[in-house]
């Protein structure tokens, strides 16, 4: 397997483990990238980007990275957070007055950060193009009840999350989520990642490869909380290659990108504000993400996570590194970020070849671990 792009000899094992997933774990098309004191240490590419291999990964690949687009969403509130225009404590109802209803009146911004607001699925049924109605999500959210007390545990809100992320951002400022993490954050870092991806990127768009299942948490309990989440709004990875669902702004799970471009935005939250000589935000409002909102066994998922402003943070029963102060997510069928304050390290894997795993897999935890042993 030819490996492209550069990588610090001090990461040289990032490399050869690369090269492993490709040889020894099945790896069709990928790119992995690394930063350490906001400049890239690793950026590397290499595979197909189809199912065929007849297409090579190039530079400018990019895919669907599920829900590592959440780090997106919640860097882009942080950012208005850092501005004074967002307080994460005060109640939603203060930026989006419809939301006060139905026993939601009491729920506050942070409560989206940490899906815990209550609403990890919805009850209104949402068919066919539903979920790329923007007005039709959130109209129908806003009406909703809540399916336990907001604030009291977390619920992954898979495809939810953005939504209600996002209509707080648009009434504020008056733009979509997709537009304001573009021209404020994306363009401004130079970085190639999308929330909502036009036809002119659709000639460098990978396939993915879904796993058996194409629908997560497919042999949940039909009654649970898991199952009802996953089931409305439904996802099945075979709509990624599908216009409607690439053009959509759904900010919990369509963003479109690679290693480099995850790793160009959130290395302004590892590195404290600044990130390839550009500084979008202070360090106190990086610090942020580790004011934790919850710490148990989460509703949705079933295994203990701690959640932080936007994303999850390392626990005993969750680690991600050696370091205190390391936050992360990851996408349905393996893609990560991984963002440590204390090593001014950012790290992400993106790829084409899905596992079934929500919770990441064995092929982007190896890069991780090689690039602390490298550090």
């Amino acid at each position: 397997m030819d490996i492209h792009g550069t990588c610090d000899p001090k990461f040289e094992k990032v490399k050869t483990l690369f090269e492993e997933n490709f040889a020894e774990r099945d790896d069709v098309g990928a790119s992995v990238a690394v930063s350490v004191e906001g400049e890239y240490v690793v950026d590397l590419w290499a595979g197909f980007r189809d199912r065929a291999k007849t297409l090579p990964w190039e530079e400018d690949t990019i895919v669907n990275v599920y829900s590592t687009t959440k780090t997106m969403a919640a860097i882009t509130a942080l950012l208005l957070a850092d501005r004074g225009e967002l307080d994460f404590y005060a109640p939603v109802k203060k930026y989006w007055p419809e939301y006060a209803q139905n026993g939601k009146e009491n729920t506050e911004v942070r409560h989206f950060m940490s899906h815990s607001a209550g609403l990890s699925g919805m009850d209104e049924p949402m068919v066919g193009d539903d979920v790329y109605d923007w007005e039709k999500m959130v109209d129908a959210l806003a009406r909703q009840a809540p399916w336990w007390e907001p604030g009291t545990a977390s619920g992954y809100h898979a495809l939810t999350q953005g939504h209600l992320i996002g209509e707080v951002v648009r009434r504020i400022t008056g733009r979509s989520i997709g537009q304001f993490f573009k021209e404020e954050i994306a363009e401004p870092l130079g970085a190639d990642f999308h929330i909502g991806t036009g036809p002119e990127h659709y000639h460098r768009i990978g396939e993915l490869v879904p796993p058996d299942s194409a629908s997560p948490a497919a042999d949940a309990d039909e009654d649970s909380i898991a199952a009802r989440t996953f089931k409305n709004p439904a996802v099945n990875a075979n709509a990624s290659g599908t216009d409607g669902w690439r053009q959509a702004e759904i900010p919990a799970a369509n963003g479109h990108g690679n290693a480099r471009s995850v790793v160009r935005v959130q290395t302004l939250v590892a590195n404290l504000g600044t990130a390839f000589g550009k500084r979008l935000m202070s360090e106190a409002g990086c610090r942020v993400i580790f004011d934790e909102q919850s710490n148990g066994k989460d509703l949705v998922l079933g295994v203990p996570i701690r959640f932080g402003m936007g994303y999850g943070l390392t626990s005993d029963e969750m680690p991600m590194g050696p370091n205190e102060n390391i936050a992360y997510w990851g996408g349905w069928g393996g893609s990560t970020a991984v963002i440590d304050q204390d090593a001014r390290m950012c790290v992400s894997y993106v790829m084409n070849l899905m596992e079934a795993n929500l919770m990441g897999d064995v092929r982007g935890f190896k890069l991780l671990r090689a690039a602390y042993r490298s550090l």
